[in-house]
């Protein structure tokens, strides 16, 4: 199988080609506003490295909503241009790290926070909501495991930057591990979207 991956749920976005257990493709960007011209330039030489691709697997987040947004709308394009399957997996599942267990925490807005608990690259719980004094005592009863972030977090100084990684993505995805969508792929929401009701008109 030749699997594709896309990660651009944080500020380093991420591209991986994996074709029958061979690396093929493996870049990283930094676009801070937006990924789109760094990730599409990335597809375009990723795309050159095969003649086909059967699977596009997208880290679904959390993290940013745009960027999670432009790498499922890539990922459309590859289904519609090649009828390339869809998967969609959380993006802390992919994190750089060889740890088989950890923690992954980030900011989630709002004065909110979200926690993940990975095992074997699986997220056993969450993504979950958390304010700050609810995730000190969470992180807590974990003493021994390592916890990471993908960015600074100055409430929490003592958490490891680990980014998601494309490669580890598209392996999973071969595998067949950790996919939590197919096909219909949506970033993963910590909360619903906030709709600013619209006033209402005096007539």
């Amino acid at each position: 199988m030749i699997s594709l991956a896309i990660d651009t749920s944080t500020p380093r976005g991420s591209v991986a080609l994996f074709a029958y257990g061979d690396l093929l493709f493996d870049e990283s960007f930094t676009a801070d506003r937006s990924h789109s011209a760094a990730l599409f330039a990335s597809l375009v030489r990723a795309r050159g490295c095969s003649g086909h691709i059967h699977q596009v697997a997208v880290g679904l987040g959390p993290g940013s909503y745009a960027g999670v947004r432009i790498a499922i709308a890539a990922a459309l394009a590859f289904d519609l241009a090649l009828g390339a399957k869809l998967v969609g997996l959380p993006s802390v599942a992919a994190s750089e790290t060889d740890a088989h267990e950890y923690l992954a925490i980030g900011d989630a807005r709002r004065n909110a926070f979200y926690f993940t608990h990975v095992v074997e690259r699986e997220c056993v719980d969450g993504p979950r909501l958390l304010d700050e004094h609810a995730l000190r005592e969470l992180l807590e009863t974990f003493p021994s495991k390592p916890c990471y972030t993908q960015e600074p977090l100055p409430a929490f100084p003592s958490a490891q930057i680990a980014h998601p990684s494309a490669v580890i993505l598209a392996r999973l995805a071969t595998d067949g591990k950790s996919i939590v969508a197919n096909g219909d792929l949506e970033p993963i929401y910590l909360r619903e979207p906030y709709i600013t009701q619209p006033a209402t008109r005096l007539v």
